[in-house]
């Protein structure tokens, strides 16, 4: 998956972020030490999981989960980054990758979700939407106008990914 994101040919910014963090080349290494367990003044406490497609035989996605968020995230990031392979978006991977995210979140006490996404990013906003995605605000930041959503899942609130598991 990092290779086909990294190639030449594809120019999509690779997210979550997170995922780039270490060399993946070594994946024992890059599995055991990909996750912030010591929160140091910027990093929260986070956990990263990749979706993979038993059919394809392949990972097509990832999301990383905030446990907490700190005054950065809380303006800006939120509590999950999500991303698909960029040729297999548009397929409904994003919103089962996130629906999966929530019921992580769910298992860490977390009672609402912030997700943030950029206005232009019409895709991701749809798959917030489509998980329960309320729309506080907008905000610009560095020129750019970010959408900030919030999820309630205090008392069953948005829906759980009902196909498949990280």
């Amino acid at each position: 998956m990092l290779d086909e994101w990294l190639s030449q040919e594809c120019e999509a910014e690779i997210t979550p972020i997170a995922i780039t963090r270490l060399d993946y080349h070594d994946f024992e290494h890059y599995c055991e030490n990909l996750d912030v367990r010591d929160a140091d003044g910027a990093l929260v406490p986070d956990s990263t999981f990749f979706c993979y497609d038993e059919e394809r035989d392949l990972c097509v996605g990832a999301v990383n989960i905030r446990h907490r968020l700190n005054d950065r995230l809380l303006r800006n990031g939120g509590h999950i980054g999500d991303g698909v392979l960029p040729a297999l978006r548009g397929r409904g991977i994003g919103t089962v990758l996130v629906g999966l995210a929530l019921d992580e979140c769910r298992k860490l006490g977390i009672p609402r979700v912030l997700m943030v996404c950029e206005k232009e990013n019409i895709a991701s906003a749809k798959t917030i939407l489509r998980n329960g995605g309320v729309l506080e605000n907008e905000i610009e930041e560095d020129g750019c106008v970010e959408q900030r959503y919030w999820i309630d899942l205090s008392a069953g609130g948005a829906p759980t990914g009902q196909r498949g598991a990280f």
